[in-house]
């Protein structure tokens, strides 16, 4: 290797360990380490919105230089990468051409232009060539006074034969015009096993285009994530107009005549742009939100998700890209539709049975779960909105011992203590909810259990599906549609804007940190920190034969919760890390 390649990865070296002694020594409580859930359940924790704080921030205009077109009409823009299902093909995406918006548009022809990417292992030698497909999308409004849009082209490009693990390098574009983009590169996944995981993987929720979604993402960046989960309600362009203009905190509020719930679409092309210096070199895995129906002639719906996005819907064995699953090392992913039919009779239950059933907890002993509308919320936007989808599909979800879910939608931070229906229960999912990346409509500061704050039982009506809302059964709030103070199974809920981190560190202890916007000006300390452990003796999945875990050392159920046990996890991935890079040094 070069001197400096040397130099580099010396420097990585030195970087992991640092970061690993400063987590041995952070925390607080008997050790002075970092709480374990097997320390909880928790005593209920509220951290309210610091008053010194903003509650919301204005969107970023058109003509900011992160929003605006920097290339000319040939060129690929808005860059973004993808997992497949396995780490053998990553997706590759990318726009060119102009969008159009006004009374009458004429959308581009996607045929006019190849969509190729030149990839390979060195820099500036691209020994394989993939071609893609292409496509446009319109938004059309059949209302006086409405504009209508249609998009660029959009180019999605599945490369394959790749190996896990590894550095590719990549341009994209047309070479018939000579219209290549600048070179970028990417990291492949690391193949399924209990020890291999990706280094860092961020969770966004309800991101928008403000000030404060640009310090979400500078702070993601600065954290130098290996993979982004973005859980849904991503540009919200349906807080405008078609003719543009202001966005609206409340659309319903500020524009109380409109005949449609209307949507400026050249937001998703500035989001594109926005998102850029991230997603060309990090695999960004989303999910629909309801800021993404955007409803339009013919009861059209979902047009700007299901086209500028490449999903790994067929390779997981989904027939949409409303549901889909994915591999990162030894976890396992499941995006979920709230949005879509979630019934037990439904086609996206059977094949998340399916898909629960397939796993190998050998190979991938951690499974995530994440879709858009919390189950478990105890803030008063969106209480119970979702009960519906809760009894539905949660008995499956803990059938087959899911160990974390992701969730946005409520403007606002909460981890759960693990629970099953309403009940505390060790074996349960840890439930978090990161809804407040940035977007427009405010943080919640609001809950349900404070004085006055119970919506009532017909509020919060689901943009999908029925009501079921109920009153508890059981506990401290037997009879009562809320509790009268924070609920056992809330763990810690904050109103802030911010990010998440989950880091696993092996097949039993994952580290998860809520990173705050406002600490990203200070010294940077989490908002809220644990690790994440499973116990797969105690809480054992059914599952066919081959997803039993192995009976060795890192399946082993944790024999202590002490501090030992989190030094010891810590130091085995601290040696595996530094034994990993010293052979990349070596070679």
């Amino acid at each position: 290797m070069k001197a400096r390649e040397v130099l580099t990865h010396f420097m990585a070296i030195a970087q992991a360990a640092a970061a690993m002694m400063a987590v041995m020594g952070q925390g607080s409580g008997g050790g002075g380490g970092i709480p374990t859930t097997l320390d909880g359940p928790f005593d209920p924790v509220t951290r309210r919105l610091d008053p010194s704080l903003r509650s919301g921030s204005n969107d970023l205009p058109m003509d900011h230089p992160r929003l605006k077109k920097n290339v000319t009409s040939s060129f690929p823009e808005q860059i973004s990468l993808a997992l497949s299902a396995d780490p053998s093909s990553m997706w590759v995406s990318w726009v060119t051409g102009d969008a159009q918006i006004g009374k009458n548009v004429t959308p581009l022809d996607p045929s006019s232009v190849a969509s190729e990417v030149w990839y390979g292992t060195k820099s500036g030698k691209y020994a394989s060539q993939q071609d893609g497909k292409s496509t446009v999308y319109s938004q059309l409004y059949p209302f006086e006074g409405l504009l209508n849009y249609t998009s660029g082209i959009i180019h999605h490009v599945r490369l394959e034969g790749l190996e896990p693990g590894m550095t590719y390098y990549f341009k994209c574009g047309d070479s018939s015009v000579q219209a290549m983009s600048d070179e970028y590169s990417f990291k492949t996944m690391p193949s399924p096993g209990p020890n291999a995981y990706p280094s860092r993987i961020a969770v966004i929720g309800d991101l928008g285009l403000t000030s404060n979604s640009s310090t979400t993402i500078n702070h993601v960046i600065k954290n130098d994530p290996a993979l982004v989960l973005m859980v849904g309600d991503l540009t919200y362009a349906n807080q405008y107009l078609t003719t543009g203009g202001q966005g609206a905190s409340c659309f319903s509020c500020s524009f109380p005549n409109a005949p449609i719930r209307e949507t400026y679409q050249p937001r998703w092309d500035g989001w594109g742009r926005f998102m850029e210096p991230l997603t060309s070199r990090v695999p960004m895995m989303v999910i629909e939100g309801n800021h993404e129906i955007e409803p339009q002639v013919d009861g059209i719906t979902f047009q700007s998700y299901l086209t500028r996005f490449a999903v790994p819907s067929e390779e997981s064995r989904s027939n949409s890209s409303f549901y889909y699953s994915f591999n990162a090392g030894g976890a396992h992913f499941i995006m979920l539709g709230a949005y879509v039919d979630y019934n037990i009779t439904g086609t996206q239950y059977s094949w998340l049975m399916d898909d629960l059933h397939r796993v190998n907890r050998s190979l991938t002993p951690w499974v995530v779960a994440a879709w858009h509308p919390p189950w478990y919320n105890s803030y008063n936007s969106h209480y119970q909105e979702f009960e519906c989808m809760r009894q539905e599909m949660e008995a499956l979800l803990y059938q087959y011992k899911v160990d974390i879910v992701f969730n946005g939608h409520v403007h606002a931070y909460e981890r759960m203590n693990r629970v099953y229906n309403y009940t505390l229960d060790p074996c349960g999912p840890v439930y978090i909810t990161v809804g407040d990346g940035g977007n427009i409509e405010k943080v919640d500061v609001d809950f349900a259990d404070d004085p006055g704050k119970c919506p009532k039982p017909d509020d919060n009506k689901p943009e999908f599906g029925g009501l079921c809302h109920l009153n508890f059964t059981s506990g401290p709030a037997k009879g009562n549609f809320c509790w009268s103070k924070q609920p056992e199974w809330s763990a810690y809920r904050e109103s802030s804007f911010g990010h998440g981190i989950l880091e696993v560190v092996n097949s039993t202890y994952a580290l998860w940190t809520w990173h705050r916007n406002q600490d990203a000006y200070k010294e940077d300390t989490p908002g809220d920190q644990i690790f994440i452990v499973r116990q797969p003796k105690l809480c054992s999945p059914t599952t066919k034969e081959t997803s039993d875990p192995p009976q060795g050392a890192q399946e082993s159920e944790p024999t202590s919760p002490s501090s030992t046990v989190i030094l010891s996890s810590k130091m085995m991935w601290l040696m595996s890390l530094l034994v990993a890079l010293f052979g990349i040094v070596v070679r």
